[in-house]
């Protein structure tokens, strides 16, 4: 193997659960967000020859993942769900109250406010670092926040009362 494909084995190895745990605040389902994780991962790999000569395969990475996240829900399949069957009983709390309802909040807010949330509050970036790896301008992340902000508040006063 030579030192390229130890350099993206190693990326891979080492940036999956932290790329996995942002998905996750982004679509509250785990199986999505493996799956938008797989995603980016494919998109990372396939751009690694491009990808190994820049200094920023990290924000490659949680750019891609950012807009594959945000590009999915424009699409017309991803608003309906189906089930093959219903369960009997609902599955049992393995979360506190708190996260569950910060995460039913955040999935009803828009993606792109959720994006910027996400960005902004859990992966600690700046308001520059946002807008890029968005591609928006700073003043929109402005808005975005806090019009995200203001929305996810609402949304978990309705959850707590």
């Amino acid at each position: 193997m030579e030192r390229g494909e130890d350099a993206l084995h190693d990326f891979v190895r080492d940036r999956r659960l932290a790329l996995f745990r942002s998905a996750y605040l982004m679509c509250g389902n785990r199986e999505e967000a493996e799956d938008l994780v797989q995603t980016t991962l494919v998109k990372v790999v396939l751009g690694w020859r491009r990808l190994k000569r820049l200094d920023h395969v990290e924000a490659y990475a949680r750019k891609t993942l950012f807009n594959t996240f945000i590009a999915g829900r424009r699409r017309f399949w991803r608003r309906e769900q189906a089930y093959g069957e219903m369960p009997e009983r609902p599955a049992p709390e393995a979360d506190s109250e708190t996260g569950l309802v910060v995460r039913a909040a955040l999935a009803r807010i828009t993606p792109r406010q959720r994006a910027v949330l996400v960005l902004r509050y859990w992966e600690d970036q700046s308001v520059e670092a946002t807008a890029a790896v968005l591609g928006m301008r700073e003043n929109t992340v402005k808005s975005h926040t806090a019009r995200g902000l203001a929305a996810l508040r609402a949304e978990m006063g309705k959850e707590l009362v």
